[in-house]
């Protein structure tokens, strides 16, 4: 191979992948939030599942990344391992989008393609089209990429020594699929390598005999990334890693034996060998979905007991996956659980103070400062991540949610630090056991109760992406500012009466007055997500 041939083969493949990458990343900035609502939809239906699948990889143009973000997914207890088997499956199909994009002849438009994207790309003021261009563009460069790979290899034809490797694969499968196998490993992309062997077809320099095991060997190669980001996660995660192998090792091992007839039904299916690939691409992984959909469950056993272990509970540990950060959608979704896990967290100290009111507990005051150090912890880790997502393009709506997501672990973080001054004054009470007046504890207990419920509420409306919960929370608020004054008269009428101690009235005042600046994150996180933002 002359130097020629080599700087244009690795330069046309540099173009195809630079352009796979940018039309990519053109279509999640368009999917946006799209994206995000469709993996909230998921549910253990492994059918959905693998719609879902199909629909993200044709999104993103590669089906190893969907795989590495299930392993994120699965790893951070977003997904369980059959929703992930499903996931996985579907990813198969989507990726074969862009070998049938390559069987279209448009090569010859590639160049306007970069011309019509470039425009709104560079110039446009508004987001929107500048995505569509950054797809135009990739979408062009990807064109031209597989041209300047097929114009490199086309000399090949000429040379004894590609002649003789191409009959040594022809006479045997198996080192067709270890080069398929090979080649997607190192390119961590099925679809550079199917591109290439369609460039390679194109100049009748491989025949569909020759190039079917290979195109199964790529389904074998594009596992490897995923099995290689399933290092150091949990159990189940690497589970989801193996089983991504296992499927498409079991749906060569069937579909190997059947050549001579696949051979021929892929030749019906089109006139061109450059459509003949992608047609086989496409039937293979659709038929091979087919078959082990329905066995899927099995699926998850068999890796069950192939990688035995128990999964660790997320209990208070923070899972936030770089490797979702290729994915800022997916990324910035994550986020967005790890900081509902922070509201969880603070609502948990609330309703373990409410309980110590009356019963005081050691263990459940104890179960409060782990969970405030928790909190701490997540918001500097949440913080970490949220920074690392900002190095990345974000769209419009995903940098607004990024900002948002700053705001609420804020606001959480703070509750938390209330929910610390709480025990403390609880812990106080019951070492130096301090007993408040029957009419005292049940204020406090309705005020923790209202405060609590507000909170609960202010959550949901991010949670549930519903309005009437953060609206309702401005007027809880104002009434937690009145019951507070309200209950912090009576006690200093209790106390005038000599009803309570001074030093449980102290502490009671102290208490009512961290629970109503809880009331007042409580309002910050509901009118951030009104955006009417009035930060106290």
């Amino acid at each position: 191979m002359t130097a020629d041939m080599l700087f244009g083969l690795l330069g046309g493949l540099g173009l195809f992948l630079f352009g796979m990458r940018q039309m990519g990343d053109g279509l999640q900035k368009i999917a946006g939030n799209r994206m995000r609502r469709l993996l909230e939809a998921l549910t253990s239906n492994q059918l959905l599942g693998m719609l879902l699948g199909a629909s993200i990889t044709a999104v993103i143009q590669s089906s190893s990344a969907t795989t590495v973000m299930v392993v994120g997914f699965v790893n951070a207890g977003l997904m369980n391992l059959p929703q992930a088997i499903g996931v996985i499956m579907g990813a198969n199909i989507g990726t074969t989008i862009t070998a049938q994009l390559i069987a279209f002849d448009i090569g010859r438009y590639a160049l306007g393609f970069v011309a019509l994207g470039a425009l709104p790309y560079l110039f446009s003021k508004r987001r929107s089209q500048r995505y569509l261009g950054q797809v135009l563009v990739g979408f062009g460069l990807l064109f031209i990429g597989i041209d300047t790979m097929k114009g490199a290899m086309a000399p090949l034809s000429e040379t004894a020594a590609f002649a003789n490797l191409t009959l040594a694969m022809s006479n045997n499968w198996l080192y067709g699929l270890a080069t398929g196998a090979a080649f997607t490993a190192i390119l961590q992309s099925s679809s550079a390598t199917i591109g290439i062997l369609q460039g390679l077809a194109v100049d009748g320099l491989v025949t569909l005999e020759l190039a079917l095991p290979i195109l199964f060997g790529t389904n074998i190669g594009t596992t490897v990334t995923a099995l290689l980001s399933s290092i150091g996660t949990s159990v189940t995660a690497r589970r989801a890693a193996v089983s991504h192998l296992i499927f498409n090792v079991i749906g060569t091992l069937i579909f190997l034996p059947l050549m001579p007839w696949f051979t021929k039904v892929v030749r019906l299916t089109a006139t061109t060998p450059i459509r003949q690939l992608a047609n086989a691409h496409t039937i293979f992984n659709v038929a091979n979905t087919a078959l082990l959909l329905p066995f899927a469950s099995f699926l998850a056993y068999l890796v069950t007991r192939l990688i035995p272990g128990k999964p660790n509970g997320r209990e208070l540990t923070l899972h936030l996956d770089s490797r979702l950060l290729g994915t800022p959608a997916v990324a910035l979704e994550q986020a967005s659980a790890e900081v509902s896990r922070m509201g969880e967290m603070a609502l948990e100290m609330l309703g373990l103070a409410r309980n110590n009111i009356t019963d005081p507990s050691d263990d459940a005051l104890a179960r409060m400062v782990a969970l405030e150090e928790a909190i701490d912890q997540y918001e500097e880790g949440i913080t970490r991540y949220l920074v690392e997502i900002s190095k990345r393009s974000l769209s419009e709506n995903q940098a607004e949610r990024h900002r948002q997501l700053y705001n609420l672990i804020n606001d959480i973080e703070r509750v938390g630090d209330h929910g610390e001054n709480i025990e403390e004054l609880l812990a106080h009470k019951a070492s130096n056991g301090i007993v408040f007046s029957e009419a005292a504890t049940k204020d406090l207990e309705e005020f923790v109760d209202y405060t609590m419920e507000t909170l609960r509420s202010a959550l949901r409306a991010w949670e549930e992406e519903e309005p009437t919960h953060a609206i309702a929370v401005k007027d809880r608020e104002a009434r937690i500012d009145q019951q507070e004054e309200l209950l912090r008269r009576e006690h200093i009428d209790r106390l005038n009466q000599n009803l309570c101690s001074p030093i449980s009235g102290v502490i009671f005042l102290d208490i009512i007055s961290n629970l109503e600046r809880i009331g007042d994150h409580a309002a910050n996180i509901a009118e951030l997500y009104l955006g009417e933002e009035t930060h106290f």
